[in-house]
């Protein structure tokens, strides 16, 4: 869990999450009760609803990275380390080596910070999420500066904490801090706001605990969680403080998706309802409790459930990966979004599929891949794409 002194208030991960009862409603959404609470359990295996592929990333003397997935494209993959020392490493889209980028400075062609880096394939450009700088700036796929993006700032705005790549000329944005707007399309050309996407909630709320003692004050905050997650061709909204998650139509109109009882302004302490992977068949969500134990450093249970669109019911669940001979359980937290095409990713460490190989507990393409790694070799990244 994060614990951090006051002045990196904003850059912790202040997400929710749910799940809970529910039942299909007459305008086709789902209704996810948080109260309630499932003694089923379903047992699942991965790739009986999603399709798998496994991607080894070279390693090299100068290809040794902690990484981060930050984009997956259809020729490149673009990895950074959890440290933030600004080095963007280029593979091709099976994981060999090109180049290692770093414009990390204080020159106006360089970025402070690095929060995240989204790929424009069709441009062959990629825009660095510079927070502190409340910049986005933006390169070739070989590191040359081409021009720099101006964040919002009002509406008490601090940065934008997440961004995709939405269309030919716009980034779609989630701004965590302001009042009122928190998601925006973004003109990639000059960082104009295109269009401003209010999703309904009754008072902003931002999940986080504070403990203020003589020596100073210290936060905490529950995981990330994506607040934008595409899937099936258009955007699925998560504002922790509305009780509706909503889908982003292509004529930018809002379409509910699922809707959480009770309110969130009326459960003390909050919880949050976010969603980790989608499929047409699964909804996998959370739901968090607001709260930290500063002494124990440790707080903001979690529940975790699923939605079966088939049965039209929600229970919860065990999802196992099936290219391993024994019940390998995959936690859908670790998911991350990426992209329409290329799904959600983890990873898997290299010194754990060595010794699942070594004791012939592997199948398929992921046994092939363990075979040429050892113990010191990159995480390999595993693609989860719902099938259609």
């Amino acid at each position: 869990m994060k614990k951090v002194n006051l002045f990196l208030f904003i850059i912790l991960p202040v997400i929710a999450t749910g799940c809970g009862g529910n039942k299909q409603s007459t305008d086709d959404f789902i209704t996810v009760d948080i109260t309630k609470s499932y003694s089923s359990k379903k047992e699942l295996i991965l790739q009986d609803f999603t399709d798998v592929e496994y991607i080894a990333l070279e390693t090299n003397d100068d290809f040794v990275n902690q990484w981060v997935v930050q984009a997956i494209g259809e020729e490149i993959i673009l990895v950074t380390n959890y440290n933030n020392d600004g080095d963007i490493f280029v593979y091709d889209r099976t994981g060999k080596a090109i180049r290692k980028i770093n414009r990390k400075g204080q020159g106006g062609e360089e970025y402070i910070s690095c929060r995240g880096v989204t790929l424009d394939d069709d441009n062959n450009e990629m825009f660095i999420n510079d927070h502190y700088a409340k910049k986005i700036q933006v390169y070739d796929l070989e590191g040359h500066f081409k021009r720099s993006l101006k964040q919002k700032e009002e509406g008490g705005t601090q940065f934008y904490w997440e961004i995709f790549n939405y269309d030919k000329d716009n980034l779609i944005c989630y701004d965590e801090i302001n009042e009122e707007i928190p998601f925006l399309l973004v003109s990639k050309r000059d960082g104009s706001i295109t269009k401003e996407i209010k999703t309904p909630f009754k008072e902003k709320k931002i999940f986080i605990q504070l403990l203020r003692t003589e020596e100073g004050t210290r936060a905490a905050g529950p995981d990330n969680y994506s607040r934008i997650t595409p899937f099936n061709g258009n955007w699925i909204l998560l504002e922790p403080s509305s009780d509706t998650i909503y889908t982003l139509m292509p004529d930018y109109s809002l379409r509910p998706f699922i809707a959480r009882t009770p309110p969130v302004h009326s459960t003390n302490p909050e919880i949050m309802l976010v969603l980790k992977l989608l499929s047409e068949r699964y909804y996998f969500m959370e739901s968090i409790e607001n709260v930290y134990d500063f002494n124990k450093g440790a707080g903001f249970p979690k529940t975790y459930f699923v939605y079966d669109t088939r049965e039209k019911a929600i229970s919860g669940y065990t999802v196992y990966n099936g290219d391993y001979s024994y019940k390998k359980e995959v936690y859908m937290v670790t998911l991350t979004p990426i992209n329409h095409e290329s799904g959600s990713w983890c990873s898997i460490n290299a010194f754990e599929l060595r010794k699942d190989y070594e004791k012939g507990k592997l199948k398929g393409k992921l046994k092939e891949i363990a075979a040429t790694l050892d113990e010191d070799s990159n995480p390999v990244i595993m693609l989860v794409k719902h099938k259609k």
